[in-house]
């Protein structure tokens, strides 16, 4: 078996992703309503975490795509 040099396996990673594999297919949320889900549910938590879960929310919201 043949040795691949590392930059190339590194290449390819950077190539494949999931539109690649799967063209056909069509993403059930996209990403910016996955974090905000997700950001609700950190802010659900305020009664109990208080300024914590509100900055969790923040940082989350902070991570979507423009």
């Amino acid at each position: 078996m043949k040795n691949e040099p590392t930059a190339w396996i590194n290449k390819e990673r950077d190539v494949i992703t999931f539109d690649n594999l799967f063209p056909e297919m069509t993403p059930l949320y996209t990403r910016n309503d996955v974090l905000e889900e997700v950001a609700k549910e950190f802010e659900a938590m305020r009664i109990a975490f208080g300024d914590t879960a509100d900055s969790f929310a923040t940082y989350v919201r902070d991570m979507k795509n423009d």
